[in-house]
């Protein structure tokens, strides 16, 4: 299965569901609407006190992404408007950006959940 994230900034959520589901075997990508600089560094963080390999995450815009080869296409719940996008599922999810490691961590146990049942 190929799964696409996407929320705004591409640097919190996405960027963690991206590295765990890859780390479940899921083909993964994501991308943002308007994408941050860099990927944040508590979520970096906490992909590596999960023992997550978090290289090769970049934000990335969802305009460079060839959205209609995903299986499924999943918000990360910020009310993420892609014209033209299908989002198979919104999953309404806090934006960690801002608060302190714990509630990334917090946010990346949720990710981790969801993705176990995707399959």
């Amino acid at each position: 299965m190929r799964v696409l994230f996407v929320c705004v900034g591409n640097s919190c959520r996405s960027q963690m569901a991206e590295a765990i589901a890859r780390s479940q075997g899921i083909t993964a990508e994501s991308a943002g609407t308007h994408p941050a600089k860099e990927v944040s560094t508590q979520a970096l963080q906490v992909l590596e006190d999960m023992e997550i390999d978090a290289s090769g995450l970049v934000p990335k815009n969802i305009s460079s992404i060839d959205w209609k080869s995903f299986d499924k296409i999943i918000s990360m719940g910020c009310g993420v408007q892609c014209p033209n996008i299908p989002i198979d599922e919104d999953w309404g999810l806090q934006d960690p950006y801002g608060g302190d490691v714990d509630l990334f961590r917090k946010t990346a146990l949720v990710i981790q959940n969801h993705i176990k049942n995707l399959a």
